[in-house]
């Protein structure tokens, strides 16, 4: 009986200096980028400017979620652009996950929460998770008639501070 006592201390205290996103956690996140049309250039800089990725699309990328430092959440921004349609820029940033917030009330307790954790970046996950962006052609429009005729685009052709001001016919 004294064994089993003994082995469930060790276990418990083996929970109690770990904390939870560290045990279930990774410290990088694989993010699908994609873009219509594909083929485009991909740039990711970090929170410090630095490139950590170029690349082109369809592509997956492996990405850090914290810089190592204490509370060192990374964040990112991701450039995509082709020649003939506007450049897209998605800002990519990590917040806690479940497994820190919830799990740490369980397993890892106070030392998980503000210790453990914060250190090692397992406590993050990457928003968004995954990168799909259409891109729209650079052409302001396609309408090149002067005698003030009407033309017929699709809506993806007309720029989006167009939209606003167009009006339904029926």
């Amino acid at each position: 009986m004294k064994r089993v006592l003994i082995s469930s201390c060790i276990l418990l205290a083996a929970f109690c200096v770990s904390g939870c996103a560290t045990i279930v956690g990774h410290s990088t996140q694989l993010m699908p980028i994609n873009s219509t049309p594909s083929d485009a250039t991909i740039l990711i800089t970090d929170e410090k400017g630095m490139d950590v990725f170029k690349g082109s699309t369809p592509t997956s990328v492996t990405l850090q979620k914290s810089d190592g430092t204490y509370w060192g959440k990374k964040s990112y921004i991701v450039r995509i652009s082709k020649d003939g349609f506007e450049t897209q820029s998605i800002q990519v940033t990590a917040s806690a996950n479940g497994w820190y917030i919830g799990g740490n009330i369980v397993f890892g307790g106070i030392l998980g929460w503000f210790i453990v954790d914060p250190w090692n970046g397992n406590m993050y996950n990457l928003s968004p998770e995954i990168i799909n962006t259409s891109m729209l052609a650079r052409t302001a429009h396609n309408n090149k008639s002067t005698d003030g005729s009407i033309s017929i685009m699709l809506i993806q052709d007309v720029p989006a501070e167009l939209r606003g001001k167009m009006q339904r016919i029926n």
